[in-house]
């Protein structure tokens, strides 16, 4: 028998680069609403009591980004007055803008409207899903999340009294032979006010946070748990640590139990690859996982900035795949998804999207987005892996 663990971390939404990349979406999602061509790579930092927004904002609408950053404040359960907010915007870059709007296919003579929308910039994109738990994200992943988002609704309720929206949390899980099988070890570090006791803390968390989240797969006597091991955590926010936007990659994508492109995702309009192409990597590892033909899968996808289709798309089932190869799994996708950034934020609705609503609690394993919504029955690569199968049962 061979036993292993994996760990991963997650935040609530008032960690100082969670809230960044809250701020960043929600900027986003103003300028979409208004504007839905609009270009945005938004940036956020937050330091103490200020907020700084920079970045390249191309639209035709105007958005009060001031309000916008303290209406997010408001809703995290920051007092939002004694916020300065300093804005540093500027026009997307013509050269960028040029190669967006005019991608290399449509300047080699490729009329069609999918062909006319180049990347918005370069590098490879993952998406990744295993059969660990009906979200098809790895298990530790899942249950750190979870103990977040049970954290931020225990302190809006007051059903754990005293905390505050900084926190984070850490779940190890016991693999054996490859499968979960036990919980090894819970962390979690949630802000709280002075006046609090640490042991009433303690015993509520696990009360109102761990046991109903951990419903399903019980922790039992021998896990590790620990609540604030650092003691006192009344200082928090960005008033004891800076925050910044897109620093907290693996936690918004697999725990670092999968690859990552190292591309941010919030704050940035779906022209931009690092995101949509992501999202859409993930939808075709998940619809590969649906059609029964593998139980683990990675997609990669590259691309070059200006340049419509990827330079590069590959499949890994980490020798999973049933009745096929991988290659006949990539040769299949290739034939039944449109990998170009158009089709891309045509197919998955990204202009249409709550991109703010992504921002906390990870950007995979939630089925309300259009990236995780993948058809379970007769799906098009499901249909397609069929015929490869039947073939090759034939030879």
């Amino acid at each position: 028998m061979s036993i292993t663990y994996k760990t991963a971390e997650a935040v609530c939404e008032g960690h100082p680069d969670k809230l960044c990349d809250k701020i960043a979406d929600a900027i986003l999602d103003a300028h979409l609403r208004k504007d839905k061509s609009s270009r945005v790579a938004c940036e956020v930092m937050a330091i103490g009591k200020t907020i700084i927004v920079g970045g390249e904002i191309t639209s035709e609408e105007k958005v009060d980004i001031p309000a916008v950053v303290r209406r997010v404040l408001t809703d995290v359960g920051l007092d939002a007055k004694s916020y300065t907010v300093r804005l540093h915007i500027r026009k997307q870059s013509a050269d960028i803008a040029g190669g967006v709007d005019f991608s290399l296919e449509s300047r080699n003579g490729d009329n069609s409207w999918y062909g006319s929308m180049g990347a918005g910039d370069q590098g490879t994109v993952y998406g990744y899903a295993c059969d660990e738990c009906w979200e098809k994200i790895p298990l530790p992943l899942k249950y750190a999340h979870a103990i977040c988002r049970k954290l931020d609704e225990c302190r809006k309720s007051h059903l754990v009294h005293g905390i505050l929206p900084d926190g984070k949390s850490q779940v190890t899980i016991e693999y054996r032979d490859g499968k979960p099988h036990r919980v090894q070890a819970i962390v979690v570090s949630i802000q709280h006010k002075e006046e609090t006791n640490l042991d009433q803390l303690r015993s509520e968390v696990i009360s109102n946070v761990l046991w109903p989240v951990f419903g399903d797969f019980q922790f039992d006597e021998d896990t590790l748990i620990l609540v604030n091991p650092s003691g006192r955590f009344v200082k928090g926010g960005a008033d004891a640590d800076t925050g910044l936007t897109g620093r907290k990659l693996m936690v918004d994508s697999y725990g670092g139990l999968a690859r990552h492109g190292g591309g941010a995702f919030s704050g940035k309009d779906p022209t931009k690859v690092d995101r949509s192409g992501a999202y859409m990597a993930r939808r075709i590892a998940k619809e590969i996982l649906y059609s029964g033909y593998a139980t683990e899968c990675e997609v990669s996808i590259s691309y070059a900035i200006g340049k419509a289709d990827p330079v590069a798309f590959n499949v890994n089932t980490f020798g999973t795949a049933k009745r096929v190869s991988d290659d006949d799994i990539r040769a299949a996708c290739l034939k039944v998804y449109n990998l170009r950034p158009a089709a891309i934020i045509e197919k998955l609705h990204l202009r249409d999207t709550s991109y703010e609503d992504t921002a906390t609690y990870g950007h995979f394993g939630n089925s309300r987005h259009s990236w995780d919504d993948a058809q379970i029955l007769g799906n098009p690569v499901s249909e397609e892996l069929e015929k490869h199968a039947d073939r090759k049962e034939k030879r």
